[in-house]
């Protein structure tokens, strides 16, 4: 027999699956399916997940009802499809090792997955509210370079609806030009639900963003960020940051695994110091 919570998540999807066609009810099941499985071990970060789905779930924030072209419908279940499998690494609870433990407590995980390769997994709390976090990472993402010296810049290609855009990133070089300049063209996927945020993207083509000029074109995905209030402390925030990224090129794996560690620990210290001085220029 279905546990309640395993009952009220089929009588949700099927709400809103009768009011799906197409792609659109495909990528439904395919989400639901998975959160389903995720919320039903009663492990690992079943918590935040059943809070999405309190609030409809992921599903509920279909996009608008109007008409997307067969190409913003691909985007759109790419990006469904980067979330739902990063949902599934974040849920499985095995395999992690340590990579990185600074004294604040910031941790990088790292484990190794047969058909994604070596991910990262960032666990921070940044002692900001949700919502500041979320309008930082969201609605202000064009402004990362301004505050991430590992980000040269962040442009929005294209919007589809008012969850999916196509974004183009240009990485700054590593110190000593390590790692050389690198870009990507990705997909991006945003879901708000009450007070867990789910920001989600995988590499993707893009006709209007050829290859540029003195960068290497690397891929990243499936990668995600889980966004919710510290339990107790609603002030603060507790962030997940799952990554994946293939840099392309010939690098030696090791410097690989250091950069990419280094970067996720960079990028929590560079975002309490933007927030810091947000904060303090609105006060």
């Amino acid at each position: 027999m279905l546990p309640a919570t395993c009952k009220l998540c089929a009588a949700i999807s099927y709400r809103h699956l009768r009011n799906m066609t197409g792609l659109r009810r495909q990528a439904a099941v395919a989400i639901s399916q998975e959160l389903s499985k995720l919320a039903c071990r009663g492990t690992g970060p079943s918590t935040w997940i059943n809070q999405v789905r309190r609030r409809s779930s992921l599903l509920s924030s279909r996009l608008e009802e109007k008409p997307f072209s067969e190409m913003e419908m691909s985007y759109i279940k790419q990006g469904e499809e980067a979330l739902q499998k990063s949902l599934s690494i974040l849920g499985d609870q095995d395999g992690w090792k340590t990579e990185t433990v600074v004294d604040n407590g910031d941790k990088v995980q790292s484990k190794v997955l047969p058909d994604v390769g070596k991910v990262f997994r960032l666990e921070v709390v940044v002692d900001q509210p949700l919502d500041a976090v979320y309008s930082e990472l969201v609605d202000n993402m064009e402004q990362m370079g301004d505050w991430n010296p590992n980000v040269k810049e962040v442009k929005i290609l294209q919007k589809i609806g008012k969850d999916t855009v196509i974004t183009h990133e240009k990485a700054a070089a590593t110190p000593g030009n390590i790692v050389g300049p690198r870009d990507f063209v990705s997909v991006r996927c945003s879901k708000r639900r009450g007070s867990t945020c789910v920001l989600a993207g995988m590499s993707t083509k893009f006709g209007a963003m050829p290859e540029q000029e003195g960068f290497v074109r690397a891929e990243n995905g499936p990668t995600c960020m889980i966004l919710r209030p510290l339990p107790g402390s609603p002030s603060q925030t507790k962030l997940i940051w799952l990554l994946s990224i293939d840099l392309k090129g010939w690098l030696p794996k090791t410097i690989i695994n250091q950069v990419l560690s280094q970067t996720q620990v960079d990028f929590a210290n560079h975002l309490r110091e933007r927030l810091a001085r947000t904060v303090a220029v609105n006060c």
